[in-house]
């Protein structure tokens, strides 16, 4: 049990005395109460706002109740001082043994410290990466990847059962586009001059293997055929090469998907259809017409009765047409199917999504909540897009792909590390720039590089003291100093942090309190060089430099336990 979740059942514990001697209601909900740091360390060490939530449904004045808090939990021994400030906050100033107890459980827990159980092992599918299987991903895919594989492992070190999910998009008219295009590559493969590949397909040097892959397997049989009789064929041997590329170049960022669904599958199944009359028989679904377009005259549009989704009932500015006059489904038909058939399986689902799909968010949402009957909670993240620059300029990259700039190209360049930090130092729905010179700087302005060399800094400490030639005792905690103590305070953070960033799906929120750790520790090694006795190893002081490694030891272990979540390696040395 970590420091500030054994001071909630501190608190709990309190509360639950006041009930019993009936200077409290018993049964208040207590879900609101926090505990947490103060903004101001100078307030103390721990603060909780238990009063201030609980005194209206109590019928009592926060003060006071505050007053009746702080006399149970000053008398707790590791409490040196219990206050109320302003209105009715409660802070707390521990012990330095605390910090020292928190210190030794950081060592003992090693990789687990930070765990938590507060997912109660509920099933959460995150859907996140899903791009159409047409071709390499671009620096857009990129981000989303990084930002849905880094919530998925927050997730599961917070206690969640995570299912990582891809939703490939193989039933749509741009795999019969990609199918068209691999054509024309098969067709150059067995040596036909094809000329400049025509508007509305895909250009690409990519498609080419594909194209000398159908030309070994079929020979000419198809350079003239009709349409009709080889689309469905290349459409099906373009769309696995395309996966294998999409999964190689996951590969290189670190991210491994344990289900792939089909959408051409969930359509052979019928789930479209099912999904229909499940909506139909809780009317849910009816047939209408949709009113004609902003700007269209009535020359200009022709009313057709289609299958339309209530989505107005869920807080959308209008119904949803789930099929389209052809009697082919609607990408939404199509994909409020899929969320339908994902619901089934999970407790909650999370969809990673580009920006550009902010539009379809509200109707996706309404579906679920009609589908679910409210009781499978839904969340959609936006990912804002990501501008390419070189020293604060455009940067245009050779484009392997034909027009764009893929997500291999940018790990070929910079390294997996770079890539998934920094695509975690903002919020995913804030813009973002990528430089691709900042982002291999060696300075503390750029913060992989930060936070790697504090890891490998502390890593090399050992290999100091061996070449020393210094024996090192037993640690000492009691001989760290308030300053060193202050650094075990930040170190405690860490297990709420995860919780706190888990709860609030935030993935860039570990980013954030690394950068913090990695600065304090740079600040506390370069002490050392101004002022000799405050290094960390002192050979004429063997006692002190194993309690200081101790120290440092501990700090190792909560940057690469932050570091796993994001999915970037803790360096032992920088190259």
């Amino acid at each position: 049990m970590t420091l500030f979740s054994r001071f909630s059942d501190h608190i709990g514990t309190a509360l639950d005395a006041l009930a019993a001697r009936g200077a409290l209601p018993a049964g208040l909900d207590r879900s609101a109460i926090s505990v947490e740091p103060p903004r101001d360390p100078a307030h103390g060490d721990v603060a909780t706002n238990a009063a201030m939530v609980l005194a209206k449904p109590a019928g009592m004045n926060p003060r006071a109740l505050a007053d009746l808090l702080v006399a149970e939990l000053g008398a707790l021994d590791e409490v040196t001082e219990a206050s109320v400030a302003g209105p009715g906050f409660i802070n707390l100033r521990l012990a330095d043994d605390s910090w020292r107890d928190e210190l030794a459980l950081i060592h003992a827990e090693a990789g687990d410290y930070g765990r938590s159980n507060i997912g109660e092992d509920r099933r959460v599918n995150v859907e996140y990466v899903s791009a159409n299987p047409t071709g390499p991903m671009h620096v857009g895919h990129c981000r989303g990847a990084v930002v849905g594989d880094a919530l998925a492992a927050l997730l599961e070190y917070a206690g969640h059962d995570v299912i990582r999910e891809y939703y490939v998009n193989d039933a749509g008219a741009q795999v019969d586009v990609l199918a068209r295009s691999v054509h024309m590559r098969y067709r150059e493969a067995l040596g036909e001059e094809i000329g400049a590949i025509p508007e509305g397909l895909y250009p690409g040097d990519y498609l080419k293997p594909v194209g000398a892959k159908l030309a070994a397997e079929y020979g000419d049989r198809f350079v003239s055929a009709p349409e009709s009789e080889w689309l469905v064929a290349f459409r099906t041997t373009a769309v696995a090469a395309m996966m294998d590329m999409i999964r190689a170049d996951l590969a290189k960022l670190g991210i491994h998907h344990n289900l792939f669904s089909s959408e051409a599958e969930l359509q052979a199944a019928g789930k479209p259809a099912d999904a229909e009359a499940w909506l139909r028989s809780h009317d849910l679904v009816y047939d209408g017409v949709l009113e004609a377009p902003k700007g269209e005259t009535p020359e200009d549009w022709e009313p057709v009765e289609l299958p339309l989704f209530r989505s107005t009932k869920f807080g959308d500015d209008q119904d949803r047409p789930i099929k389209k006059s052809d009697g082919s489904w609607t990408y939404f038909g199509a994909d409020l199917a899929y969320h339908f058939q994902k619901a089934q399986d999970a407790d909650e689902l999370i969809d990673i999504w580009g920006a550009d799909h902010a539009g379809t968010v509200k109707r996706i949402k309404a579906a679920v909540a009609a589908m679910t009957e409210g009781k499978k909670k839904f969340d959609v993240k936006l990912v804002q897009m990501v501008r390419l620059l070189k020293n604060g300029e455009p940067f245009k990259m050779s484009k392997r792909a034909g027009n764009f700039v893929t997500l291999a190209d940018i790990v070929d360049e910079v390294g997996k590390d770079a890539v998934r930090f920094t695509m975690l130092t903002r919020k995913a729905d804030a813009q973002m720039d990528f430089d691709f010179a900042k982002v291999v700087e060696a300075s503390r302005d750029n913060p992989v590089f930060y936070v790697q060399y504090a890891h490998a800094r502390i890593s090399s400490l050992k290999r100091k003291v061996a070449d020393a030639g210094i024996a090192l005792p037993v640690p000492v905690p009691e001989r760290l100093d308030a300053q060193e103590l202050a650094l075990v305070k930040l170190l405690a953070q860490f297990p709420r942090i995860v919780e706190s960033a888990a709860a609030a799906r935030e993935p860039h929120r570990i980013a954030f309190y690394l950068g913090e750790v990695a600065a304090a520790f740079h600040a506390w090694w370069n002490m050392g060089n101004d002022r000799p006795e405050a290094r960390i190893i002192l050979a004429n002081d063997p006692e002190l430099t194993a309690t200081r490694l101790y120290l440092a030891d501990g700090i190792g272990q909560v940057i690469r336990n932050g570091l796993h979540l994001m999915g970037v390696d803790a360096l032992e040395e920088m190259v």
